[in-house]
């Protein structure tokens, strides 16, 4: 009998099956992964939030409210100190010469005068000038047309540098200017001067510390939310638990969840600033016209706006890392 030969059946080559992006891989399938669990708890926190329309329009309401009263203060110092910039006649130094110079004498003062690196400017008022001005601003010009001569001096108004603010020096420039022969008298308004820097001094100590407490405001609202929502889910976090998940790996939702609430925040304070300021616009700019112009109302500039929704996503995201570290530690699976 012929034995039957067994038919031999080839199977077929397996196919190459691409190594687990988590588990293996090379450095840029790791990236990968990395990169899309991140893209899924980013955008997924924020379809978290927009699914309670109410609930999170009032914690961002609150916290913009917070934020923008923090950048309403910085705002009112910054156009204080534009305004002191602006009142030159605040650290204006006057020098009435003596009535026996005459203005030859006075444009070679002030040459000497232009000379100091302190000085930034100086104006020369002759006599004529000065009682023309006095005329128009007494009303006694029948008085003023009685008298023989003229009676007033000339005048030479130094400006400091605008970086010279300090009263000291600027006293000890004055006496350095009274110190020619040529003038009888240096006039400062130090009094004036040392108010408005003690008005605006104190102005940025008390923004500081209302900005410090709203911070700690904001961090505590933000820590309470994402709080409140760990405790909604919590049957999900103790699953992932018990299924080897890390704190890692369950703190990342609601990290960002409150990165998305300070960025949400911050761009909220930034229109309720931006209303307020132009609302305040017409008022400010009808009164610099009284002051020649002078004065113009200062909004928040681009690289301000931007630290100020850097500022409120960092205070978000810190406040719920603080409660997430300690809550997780906590939550233990029985």
């Amino acid at each position: 009998m012929m034995k039957r030969k067994r038919a031999v059946t080839k199977t077929p080559p397996r196919p190459e099956v691409p190594h687990n992006k988590v588990a293996g891989g090379d450095f840029f399938d790791k990236l990968h992964a990395y990169r899309d669990l991140h893209a899924h708890a980013f955008f997924s926190s924020l379809g978290r939030l927009l699914v309670k329309p109410f609930t999170t329009a009032l914690t961002i309401g609150v916290l913009a409210i917070s934020i923008a009263l923090a950048a309403c203060f910085y705002l009112l110092v910054a156009n204080l100190e534009q305004l002191t910039g602006t009142i030159e006649t605040s650290n204006q130094i006057s020098l009435f010469l003596k009535d026996t110079v005459s203005e030859a004498e006075a444009r070679k003062l002030v040459q000497k005068i232009s000379k100091n690196v302190e000085v930034a400017e100086i104006k020369l008022i002759s006599k004529d000038e000065a009682l023309a001005e006095f005329k128009a601003n007494s009303g006694l010009d029948a008085a003023l047309d009685a008298l023989e001569g003229n009676p007033l001096p000339v005048v030479l108004e130094v400006l400091p540098l605008p970086a010279q603010t300090n009263p000291e020096g600027l006293q000890k420039l004055q006496q350095t200017l009274q110190q020619f022969p040529e003038v009888d008298e240096a006039q400062m308004d130090m009094q004036w001067l040392e108010r408005m820097q003690s008005i605006i001094k104190l102005s940025e100590q008390a923004t500081q510390c209302i900005s410090i407490l709203l911070g700690f405001g904001v961090l505590f609202i933000t820590g309470n939310t994402i709080r409140l929502e760990l405790h909604n889910r919590r049957e999900e976090v103790v699953i992932a638990k018990l299924v080897g998940a890390t704190n890692r790996f369950i703190q990342r939702p609601f990290l960002y969840g409150g990165f998305w609430i300070g960025f949400l925040s911050g761009v909220a304070a930034w229109f309720i600033v931006t209303v307020i300021m132009l609302l305040l616009w017409r008022s400010v700019e009808n009164l610099s016209l009284l002051y020649e112009g002078s004065f113009h109302l200062r909004f928040l500039g681009y690289g301000e706006s931007m630290y100020l929704i850097l500022l409120s996503s960092s205070l978000g995201v810190i406040g719920s890392w603080a409660v997430l570290v300690y809550q997780l530690r906590q939550l233990r699976p029985e």
